[in-house]
């Protein structure tokens, strides 16, 4: 495989995507040697169909706001792969969206999604509306019209989406609904549902907790714990909610919050009612955080990223690089010792390289965050045998596929001095069961 040749082909192709041609060449460059050892995937020319997508579905959105005036968005519909199952991944409402990042999210989706075991392919979807300041009316009428436009290219075993940053519990609902009475039926073709109505328990705290379950054995791994470890996070929504939540649980004190406004520092740690608090915020439909440290005496530091702050575990729960290389600097000199990304592709690839070099503990998204979509799954299953499981019963699951998602990169990611990378591991194995799957089936 030449990396060079293919990268400068998909630039030319796709030029100016910044965010996917950057998770393509963070995974062809983890693979190249385990890619080299199999011809028949280059006789196939694996690496050249798996970086593309099967299909990208690009809709006009018109719905009619509060004031009766006609508004019109983009919607899209990015399935990436599916050689180990339906489309799965999430739909994001944001004015950041656009086709680049989309695509990163759904090419990192794919092998996201094959480190769970479970059969899912990888997808990504959604529309540059901005659900803040939006009243409930109009995120259902704008919803219910994204959905029209979209239902007939969704289903249980074709497609099954999911929330992400700005989709949350309400949007699904409204979705659903929509769905519902365009396909005349009752099935799994969405996650992160209300419970009333198929939805999973502890959904909304899953990322954050299988997350803190693969930190946890990361430490383990390097012979220490994470209790009385010190923890900064980023983002305040549900995912940094799940961690600080578990992270609080298990022994470690979590001293960071941030939003777009700047990020606060509480230094006797975020627990009880703070964390309760987070979510309080986030479900106000508010977007900044400095109001948790008028209310608990915190520090607030305005326009800032928590990176500085000195601590043993740094989380980054927000967004793509939102960890650059300058923050990976300060990290390290403050004597960092672990950092997972709980954001799907948190660090810059300039950041992830410091890490790498100076043997810190760094988890990728796609192993780190595949709490999220691993409970998806198990939502999938329980749809499907139209049961539902007790809360133990689906933490148990994804105690347990955290587990084995851990294990599969110490097994690919094990360098010869000891070291764990973990970015290796995880692309290697993920690669591998799309790979394999691709070939059994033939040039499709």
């Amino acid at each position: 495989m030449n990396i060079e040749h293919l990268m400068q082909s998909l630039e030319a192709k796709h030029p100016g995507e910044h965010e996917y041609l950057q998770a393509v060449r963070e995974v062809l460059t983890s693979i190249e040697g385990i890619y080299n050892e199999h011809p028949e995937f280059e006789k196939a020319k694996i690496a050249e169909r798996i970086v593309e997508p099967d299909r990208i579905f690009t809709f006009k959105v018109s719905w009619v706001d509060d004031r009766g005036d006609v508004q019109i968005n983009l919607g899209y519909r990015i399935q990436f792969n599916n050689a180990i199952g339906p489309y799965k991944g999430g739909l994001r409402f944001h004015p950041s969206v656009n086709p680049s990042i989309l695509k990163f999210l759904g090419f990192e989706q794919t092998f996201k999604n094959s480190l769970t075991t479970l059969p899912m392919g990888g997808a990504k979807g959604g529309s540059d509306f901005n659900p803040k300041g939006k009243s409930n009316a109009e995120i259902m009428r704008f919803c219910q019209a994204f959905m029209t436009e979209l239902w007939q290219h969704i289903g249980p075993d074709t497609d099954v989406p999911a929330g992400d940053i700005g989709v949350g519990g309400r949007e699904i609902g409204y979705l659903y609904g929509m769905y519902r009475k365009l396909a005349r039926e009752n099935t799994g073709v969405l996650t992160g549902k209300g419970l009333e109505y198929g939805g999973s328990l502890i959904r909304p705290e899953a990322t954050g907790f299988g997350g803190l379950y693969f930190v946890k054995q990361m430490l383990e791994t390097a012979g220490t714990s994470i209790e009385g470890k010190t923890v900064s996070i980023s983002g305040f929504g549900n995912v940094a909610w799940g961690a600080a939540l578990k992270a609080t649980e298990m022994g470690a004190k979590v001293v960071t919050i941030s939003g777009p406004d700047g990020y606060v520092y509480d230094e006797a740690g975020i627990s009880g009612e703070k964390i309760d608090y987070m979510l309080d915020l986030r479900m106000s439909n508010n977007d900044i955080v400095s109001p948790y440290a008028e209310k608990f005496g915190a520090k607030f530091f305005a326009g800032k990223k928590p990176w500085d702050v000195k601590v043993d575990v740094a989380l980054p729960c927000a967004t793509q690089n939102e960890l650059n290389e300058e923050d990976a600097r300060t990290l390290i000199h403050n004597g960092v010792i672990c950092v997972g990304e709980i954001s799907n592709m948190g660090c810059t690839p300039e950041a992830i390289e410091l890490f790498i070099e100076n043997k810190i503990m760094y988890g990728p998204g796609k192993a780190v965050n595949a709490g999220g979509v691993a409970t998806s799954g198990l939502e999938m299953t329980q749809n499907a045998m139209h049961l539902n499981w007790t809360s133990e019963e689906v933490d148990a699951k994804l105690h347990q596929i955290m587990s084995d998602i851990h294990e599969q990169c110490v097994k690919h990611g094990r360098e010869a001095d000891g070291y764990i990378n973990y970015m290796k591991g995880a692309n290697v194995a993920g690669f591998l069961k799309v790979a394999k799957a691709m070939l059994a089936q033939g040039v499709i």
